[in-house]
């Protein structure tokens, strides 16, 4: 099992992840079998239809899988700055701006993540309570919420992992300044 440093640093000395990496990555790893399984799904699923039918409730399946899936992502990449960034805007700009729009991506992930917990938690007590299930295979829809909302807490954990080491850099830019 092997980790990303983050921005390319280099160490003299070799640095074993952590538990807390270990974690987050076991969960995107579980995204990534999720994922699997949703494409093994589909793919018996069109080949049965060509010579019998399709498996009841995969596009059923496909949809709670892949948001599952996709939820799981989000720790792992913020952990490992494999999020999205526009790097033709920072590439002239200097090693400070580039920290402090760091530690802003941190601040908006941390909130995207505690808003999206607050809210989808919401969302699961309701959705248990109207008891909604889907409507072939008749799973409750709550289901899908529970790892959901466990790959959130981990996204805001991993966000304040990575602002706690983005202010450090930022401190120690400006520091050597």
């Amino acid at each position: 099992m092997s980790f990303t440093t983050p921005h390319n640093v280099t160490s003299s000395t070799p640095q074993s992840p952590s538990v807390w990496q270990k974690a987050v990555h076991g969960w995107a790893m579980f995204g990534g079998v999720i994922l699997l399984a949703v494409v093994l799904v589909n793919f018996c699923s069109a080949v049965l239809a060509t010579i019998w039918r399709p498996i009841p409730g995969d596009l059923e399946l496909t949809e709670m899988g892949v948001a599952i899936a996709a939820f799981a992502f989000l720790p792992y990449c913020q952990l490992t700055t494999a999020n999205v960034s526009a790097d033709i805007f920072t590439a002239r700009a200097s090693p400070k701006m580039v920290a402090v729009l760091r530690l802003a991506a941190d601040f908006v992930a941390l909130a995207f993540a505690l808003i999206l917990l607050w809210r989808m938690s919401y969302g699961m007590l309701d959705q248990f309570a109207y008891g909604y299930t889907t409507s072939i295979l008749r799973l409750p829809h709550w289901f899908a919420f529970v790892p959901i909302l466990a790959s959130l807490l981990l996204l805001a954990l991993s966000a304040l992992m990575t602002l706690r080491k983005n202010l450090a850099d930022l401190w120690t830019i400006s520091a050597n300044d």
